[in-house]
Formats: C-alpha cells, sequence, structure tokens
C-alpha cells in the first residue's frame, strides 16, 4: 500500500503534507484520490517520529493542531475494513490505514510486555517507554522519554504525555479528535497518574503533579484547591489546568439547594488538591526509576 518510509520522508515536508491533508478536508472527495495513501504514509510516519504533533507548546500554552486530527479523521474515512494478524494470532478487523505499529524495541530501549498491548500506527512511542499488559496506545498519541504506561491505561488519540510520567493501572487518559480545535488531553513532564483515574476533555496536568488513585477530571469539572482555598474551573475559551506539583485526591462536598439531598446526607465527589508536592511525596515516588 505505502511507498518506502525514508523516501517519502525525503519526498514530503511537513508542510507539503499539512497542505495537503487541509486542501483534502476542505473538497472531501466520495473516494480516495490516488495519491492519498502514499501522503498518508508520511503523514503517519511523521507521528511516528515526532515530528508531527496533535498539539504544541508556544509561550507556556498548549495549542492544538487541528489539521493533524484532520489528516487522523481522513485515515478512518479513506481506510477500509481488513482483516489483520497472521495466521497464528489473533485475527482482528479494522482500517487498513491503521494497523498496529512495528517497534523496533531493541534499538530503542522500549519495553512492551507480552499480553495483550497494542500501539498503533501514527502514536510516537520514545525511548525508554515501558508498556504493561494490557494497555492501548492509540493514533495521535504522543508518549516521551522514560515513561510507564501500566496494566490497563490507556492514552488516547492525539493525548500528549511527557517525560518520565507513570500512568498507573487503569488510568484513562481520553483522546480528543473533534471538535477539531480542542487541545487533547495533556499530561506533562514528571507526573504521577494513579490508578483508576479519568482524565478528559482536553484536561491539562502541569509538570511534577500528582493525581491520587481514583480522581475523574472533565472540563466541567471543579477543583477544590484548599491549600490557596481556591476553585479551580474551566473557562470559556481555556481547559481545565491542574497546577504545577499539585496533589490531588478524591474527596465529596454537600449538594446545596435541596433540601432532600440534605435530609439524606447526600454528596458529590470532587477533587481536592490538599497539598503541594514535597520531599516527601517525592520519596514515594522514587520506586518507578527502579520499574524502569
Amino acid at each position: 500500500m505505502m511507498q518506502n518510509k525514508q523516501l517519502l520522508k525525503q519526498i514530503m515536508t511537513t508542510d507539503q503534507i499539512k497542505a495537503y491533508i487541509l486542501n483534502l478536508a476542505e473538497t472531501m472527495p466520495a473516494n480516495a484520490p490516488e495519491d492519498f495513501y502514499d501522503v498518508f504514509e508520511a503523514f503517519l510516519s511523521g507521528l511516528e517520529d515526532g515530528s508531527i504533533r496533535s498539539a504544541v507548546k508556544l509561550n507556556g500554552d498548549w495549542q492544538a493542531q487541528g489539521w493533524v486530527k484532520r489528516g487522523i479523521l481522513l485515515g478512518f474515512k479513506y481506510g477500509e475494513v481488513v482483516p489483520m494478524g497472521t495466521e497464528s494470532s489473533f485475527k482482528f478487523f479494522d482500517k487498513h490505514t491503521y494497523p498496529t505499529q512495528y517497534m523496533n524495541g531493541s534499538e530503542r530501549s522500549i519495553r512492551i510486555v507480552p499480553g495483550g498491548s497494542t500501539v498503533r500506527r501514527g502514536s510516537f512511542i520514545a525511548n525508554r517507554v515501558t508498556m504493561m499488559p494490557p494497555m492501548y496506545v492509540n493514533a495521535g498519541a504522543f508518549v516521551d522519554e522514560g515513561t510507564m504506561i501500566d496494566s490497563h491505561a490507556l492514552v488516547g488519540s492525539c493525548a500528549q504525555i511527557g517525560k518520565r510520567v507513570h500512568l498507573s493501572a487503569a488510568a484513562q487518559i481520553g483522546g480528543v479528535l473533534e471538535p477539531i480545535g480542542a487541545v487533547p488531553v495533556i499530561v506533562e513532564d514528571d507526573c504521577m497518574i494513579g490508578g483508576n483515574t479519568g482524565i478528559y476533555e482536553g484536561t491539562i496536568i502541569r509538570k511534577k503533579a500528582v493525581i491520587g488513585a481514583g480522581v475523574v477530571l472533565t472540563r466541567s469539572t471543579p477543583v477544590y484547591d484548599i491549600v490557596n482555598q481556591r476553585i479551580i474551573r474551566a473557562g470559556k475559551d481555556k481547559t481545565l489546568e491542574i497546577p504545577e506539583n499539585a496533589v490531588v485526591i478524591p474527596g465529596t462536598r454537600k449538594i446545596s439547594g435541596n433540601e432532600w439531598a440534605a435530609s439524606n446526607g447526600l454528596s458529590i465527589q470532587c477533587p481536592i488538591i490538599i497539598k503541594y508536592r514535597d520531599d516527601k511525596t517525592d520519596d514515594a515516588t522514587e520506586l518507578e526509576d527502579l520499574l524502569r
């Protein structure tokens, strides 16, 4: 289906790939143009080597790259469902534009422990990333150096994961393809994401934050910072952000304005910033260096 990756990278620049995708997304023919799959291979290769990203950080702010999301969506539109796998392995059926990614772990010091893990084409996996089974990394995702993705964890489409992050067991990092202009979920360097957490709808976790087990963060989630006595919310044009070094745990708050709820002692789950990271917190996360 595709030409040689290195040859395509020499032929097409990122700007040329971008222009092609934007033009095709505007015209949207019913069938893929004859040259689409070759350009799409160059696009996937750029995602996989990190030269193309779905979000970039400029002057401290994360900005979505809408054309990258459009490119990913075009891959789904023009992909054909085909059988994949071999006769001796598990058979599955998916778009031929998004097969599983070939990983040369020995050259890049990547560990993918056997047992049901999958890395999809169009995702970037940096050196010294460790992946425990079963886990999944979707197209458009970016996972930086030294990160660990633990069992049952998900890195959704276009999510951006920084260096030395630990995504604990069953952590769900949501993907964002639409709306096109929406920033995907961002987890910056040196964060600890606890087990059974859910981070969705473009939430940004700033560097060195700790998200405790069971915390769920969405665009509509208010976060109660008891250290600074403030409530952190997303704005009309601003996503929810967890500050640097914040330690977030699950908590509850009373339901106000409802006598029946009050009489029954009902409360709503809410995330609480209980403190900001200190030496004791760092001691508790030193195990990560040994696991890597």
